[in-house]
């Protein structure tokens, strides 16, 4: 049944690939090492299933007080930006030193960052702290949307394009999810659906939205079929066919739910609706079968899209897939003020849900198989508004789960510093790891050849390497049950 469809989409792909590699021209070495390589290995879907688990922190999270400066030297630098020059106390909006020392990460003794920093995770990640320690958990330093590599004299000059419409949460929500600003169609994980459908019995379960509409799922053949945190969304007038006693009306429901029109939002919604009408039985149905002992807690969000995550996780042999990828979110990241209090809580929220949905998979076996990392709109500002921080670039993120080469960072750390090169005023970050990196790097564990890869990260062949090296070679890892 997908043999066709397979064959569209390689041949849509070799189309745009080879528009991507002309565009690059020899723009560097691994843009031509892809020109050349054979066309037939799209996509490895062996080897049991995979998933891969987009944690999106709407609003541009604070990176400063998520990884925190913790040796003197360092911690120091950042009380005076943030608080009070020399004081180790809580002041303005710096963190206390003290309240750090049960969260510090210490890298591996091969591993010298930047002005000798030692980092600690906020007080409020305790869990993360532990999977760091066990191996399970890797911090990726100062990673964000860029078209090429861009040093601050570049930068200031204007002479290598940058990404359109920076410091806007918008554009910036989808450029770190599709490479474009707000109004693009597809987004990178869903061009990794693309390629994975035909892996899949059932390709409309490939990719799968816990949170609500976003591009980043959305591909040029995948359309994200969307959950609530309590399974597939129902419309019970039309389960019975009866809305207001009346066969014609719930037919009439149906219809306009279903029915889009020459507005892009309009003919997307439409598409979710059908979706949801059609398969919803079917897949709470298997939800049913489930048992997931984990705790996920109450009164948390994200903690229940990642359980509901997990309970479909579960279900992946009911739901015939062998590849997903998945997106869940927390919002309230745009901490311009009240960021002491309201930031810690909200870490707190991902620490706990992240931690519960890792210990889920393991319960379920596969957590070798299941990587989750997060992403927002931008960093922030290491400078203080008074009360907050401002909209800045580049941020830190982490990337957890079993075939992770966790407890050790990854990218460059950037100095404590509002002046350094590595930042473009206000303590603002200038990415040193592209997202075009990132997503390469999960794009190759997840199975996509490397000749895809322009497919998923258009920048990919502008810079050194497609694998940051955060991922174990896939033969490490241990293959779940199909």
């Amino acid at each position: 049944m997908f043999i066709g469809k397979s064959i569209e989409i390689e041949r849509r792909a070799f189309l745009r690939r080879s528009g991507q590699l002309a565009m690059m021209g020899a723009a560097s070495s691994y843009a031509l090492d892809l020109a050349g390589l054979a066309e037939a290995a799209a996509f490895n879907g062996t080897g049991g299933y995979k998933a891969l688990v987009c944690v999106f922190l709407y609003g541009g999270n604070d990176h400063g007080n998520t990884l925190v400066p913790f040796d003197a030297t360092n911690y120091s630098r950042y009380a005076a930006i943030r608080g009070t020059a020399g004081s180790e106390d809580a002041s303005g909006i710096a963190l206390g030193r003290n309240a750090l020392a049960n969260t510090v990460l210490a890298a591996p003794s091969d591993q010298r960052l930047t002005d000798d920093i030692t980092y600690a995770l906020a007080p409020t990640m305790p869990r993360l702290k532990t999977l760091f320690d066990t191996g399970a958990m890797a911090p990726l330093l100062n990673v964000g949307p860029l078209i090429a590599p861009l040093t601050r004299a570049q930068y200031d000059a204007g002479s290598v394009p940058r990404p359109a419409k920076l410091f806007s949460h918008n554009d910036q929500q989808s450029t770190w999810q599709s490479s474009q600003p707000e109004g693009s169609r597809t987004g990178w994980g869903g061009r990794m659906g693309d390629l994975a459908l035909s892996s899949n019995t059932n390709a409309m379960f490939t990719a799968i939205n816990a949170t609500g509409n976003a591009v980043f799922l959305s591909g040029q053949t995948a359309v994200p079929y969307q959950v609530s945190p309590t399974g597939a969304t129902l419309y019970n007038p039309l389960q019975n066919g009866r809305l207001f006693n009346s066969s014609a009306a719930s037919q009439a429901l149906s219809t306009l739910l279903r029915s889009g029109s020459g507005n892009v939002m309009a003919a997307d919604y439409a598409r979710f609706n059908d979706r949801s009408i059609q398969y919803g039985a079917f897949v709470n149905d298997a939800l049913r079968g489930v048992t997931l002992n984990t705790s996920f807690g109450s009164g948390n969000r994200l903690a229940d899209q990642l359980r509901v995550v997990a309970q479909l996780i579960a279900a992946r042999g009911r739901l015939g897939v062998t590849r997903q990828v998945f997106l869940v979110s927390l919002g309230g990241f745009d901490n311009h003020d009240g960021l002491i209090g309201t930031h810690d809580g909200l870490l707190g929220q991902v620490d706990s849900a992240i931690d519960s949905f890792y210990r889920a998979t393991v319960e379920l076996g596969v957590a070798e198989n299941v990587t989750t990392f997060t992403a927002s709109d931008f960093g922030r500002t290491l400078s203080s508004n008074g009360d907050g921080s401002d909209h800045g670039w580049g941020a830190h993120h982490f990337i957890v789960g079993g075939g992770v080469r966790g407890g050790r960072f990854y990218g460059r750390a950037p100095q404590v510093s509002v002046t350094s090169n590595d930042q473009v005023g206000q303590g603002r970050l200038l990415p040193a790891t592209s997202v075009d990196e990132l997503s390469a790097t999960l794009g190759l564990w997840f199975g996509v050849a490397p000749s895809e890869l322009p497919s998923v990260a258009p920048n990919i062949g502008r810079f050194a390497s497609a694998d940051i090296g955060f991922m174990k070679p896939a033969q490490t890892a241990v293959a779940a049950s199909r």
